[in-house]
């Protein structure tokens, strides 16, 4: 496929700059200065500088605690400041552990990088998930509907077997969309990611890191789609049917700070989110939040004991910005 070929010419140079990146604490460099040689002519003030990998990244070297937060010890988390590109806080963001259903932010990117909002996609038998406790809506081999209804019922209800339709459209294989997932953390500076499939559900090599997590959610804020549907507390649409019929569903969001069931620190706003929770990977939470000056943030909670403690915690960390 074109775009795999594409991925290749443009992994070495993504590689430089990671490097670099990784070089660095706290904020991103804004730029860093090009090779400069004792035979030059021109004075270092007017040489050219390149803009670094991370000029616009929060950039952790280990453990951070800026805001005073106590987080359990199996929990891994990170709350990042957009605008100032700071690390605030900084819990085991290098371990690599299961994400859960969290691997469907790296899904909708791919879907939304490589596909058409308003194209029609069809599922195949490969939808039918039986694994026990697996969230799905229960399409069926044939039903229709647009990749913009997918990736809403993805996002918001989490289904396992649209991550599945939403693949195989975009990359004409399971395998293959996979292939293009683990291309494009690594162009993200993802480098400590590793994909099986596009939802999540527990394989043997599947997994992110939090800080991972967040330059992926990062990535995909950028797509206005996204920004949308991950702040809907809840979703109704029609789609078509094997036999031409239209089926309605309505699901609701599996954040409950959305829903009101969760409630959020004074003064800050949920832009919008994703879960996850399966047995291995605990109970997983990524938001995107804005305080009372409107100032952006991203916080990751991961590996959470158990629902309370997902939500305490993030409450936890929220509260300090």
């Amino acid at each position: 496929m074109k775009c795999i070929k594409r991925f290749k010419k443009r992994f070495t140079a993504a590689a430089l700059f990671l490097a670099t990146a990784l070089s660095m604490t706290g904020c991103g460099a804004s730029s860093i200065a090009l090779p400069y040689k004792a035979t030059m002519q021109k004075p270092m003030a007017q040489m050219r500088t390149a803009q670094s990998f991370a000029s616009n990244l929060c950039v952790a070297a280990g453990e951070v605690d800026e805001v005073g937060v106590t987080l359990d010890d199996l929990s891994c988390a990170g709350l990042f400041d957009v605008n100032e590109s700071k690390t605030l806080y900084a819990k085991g963001v290098f371990d690599r552990i299961a994400p859960a259903s969290l691997t469907k932010v790296m899904t909708a990117y791919v879907a939304m990088k490589y596909g058409n909002l308003n194209q029609v996609i069809t599922a195949t038998a490969n939808v039918n998930i039986s694994e026990s406790g697996a969230q799905l809506i229960g399409i069926k081999k044939g039903d229709k509907m647009t990749l913009s209804q997918a990736l809403h019922i993805l996002l918001i209800y989490s289904a396992n077997d649209v991550a599945l339709m939403i693949a195989e459209n975009i990359a004409g294989s399971v395998n293959e969309f996979v292939t293009m997932m683990n291309n494009e953390a690594l162009m993200l500076g993802a480098t400590s990611s590793h994909f099986e499939n596009p939802h999540g559900l527990h394989a043997q090599d599947h997994y992110m890191t939090v800080y991972d997590m967040y330059l992926v959610f990062n990535a995909a804020l950028q797509y206005q789609e996204f920004v949308e549907i991950i702040r809907m507390p809840a979703y109704t649409t029609t789609y078509t049917t094997e036999n031409g019929m239209e089926k309605e569903i309505e699901v609701n969001n599996t954040n409950l700070f959305l829903r009101d069931a969760e409630l959020l620190p004074d003064s800050v706003v949920m832009a919008g989110g994703k879960t996850g929770t399966t047995t291995a990977a605990g109970h997983c939470l990524i938001v995107s939040v804005k305080n009372a000056e409107g100032k952006p943030f991203i916080a990751v909670v991961m590996r959470a004991k158990d629902h309370d403690t997902l939500y305490d915690e993030m409450t936890q960390m929220l509260s300090k910005i």
